[in-house]
């Protein structure tokens, strides 16, 4: 298992726990932290550039989300996720996200979309960097953000515990074969869509992004570490 990609946090646009929390889900997501491994707050917090505080203040969040669980006088062991349980998550997702992109593609105005477009370029630019992280977190502001322009709290809470709970395994892959720019540039095309005002169009392509999914956690069984394995356990 590789290092976080991302090996800074700012605390910019939320407190630094809360940022801390979202960084590590992000590398959960990406396949940075795998199932079975076990980190200690001490590491996580060295490659973070943060105090251990925060980052066993997030992993405890984390814990009441089910994606860790303690381990005494060790750390954090980081829970197992099942094929059938993603490919459900992926499920609800479209079931959800595809209608309500239609449903945003009607009644959103022009200015409100156009304030995603910084968030849909930094994704972009998080590619080009190979920065998982950073390309994760801006992806989760946008998809966010565009889920809240419908006006229903509850759907965007929902969708935001289940991308928590997804799982991107191939996302390492689709950045070294050159293919994780052209996918974030989708983010722009989206975008583009619902601001002309293309409902099918707008959908189509959300069904299309979503149905990636499931194609970048389908390797999960591959390189996966032993049970067990330490991250800086102490």
């Amino acid at each position: 298992m590789g290092h976080l990609s991302s090996r800074s946090v700012t605390p910019v646009r939320e407190n630094l726990r809360d940022q801390v929390a979202n960084a590590l889900r992000a590398a959960l997501i990406a396949g940075e932290l795998r199932p079975g491994v076990v980190c200690s707050a001490p590491a996580l917090a060295a490659e973070l550039g943060v105090s251990a505080t925060p980052v066993r203040e997030a992993m405890l969040d984390l814990t009441r989300e089910g994606l860790v669980e303690p381990v005494r006088n060790k750390g954090f062991r980081i829970t197992e996720v099942t094929e059938r349980e993603l490919d459900e998550y992926t499920e609800i997702r479209e079931m959800i996200e595809v209608p309500t992109i239609g449903r945003v593609t009607d009644v959103a105005g022009a200015e409100q979309l156009e304030a995603l477009r910084p968030v849909a370029e930094e994704i972009v630019q998080g590619a080009r960097r190979h920065d998982l992280i950073a390309y994760l977190e801006a992806d989760r502001r946008f998809h966010l953000g565009l889920l809240g322009l419908a006006g229903n709290a509850h759907l965007v809470q929902v969708v935001s515990d289940l991308r928590k709970r997804s799982r991107l395994y191939g996302l390492t892959a689709l950045d070294a074969n050159g293919r994780l720019v052209e996918s974030a540039e989708e983010h722009l095309e989206l975008l583009d869509l619902m601001l002309a005002g293309d409902t099918e169009g707008a959908q189509a392509c959300m069904r299309r992004h979503l149905g990636k999914v499931r194609s970048l956690w389908a390797d999960s069984t591959q390189d996966a570490p032993t049970a067990g394995l330490d991250r800086g356990a102490s």
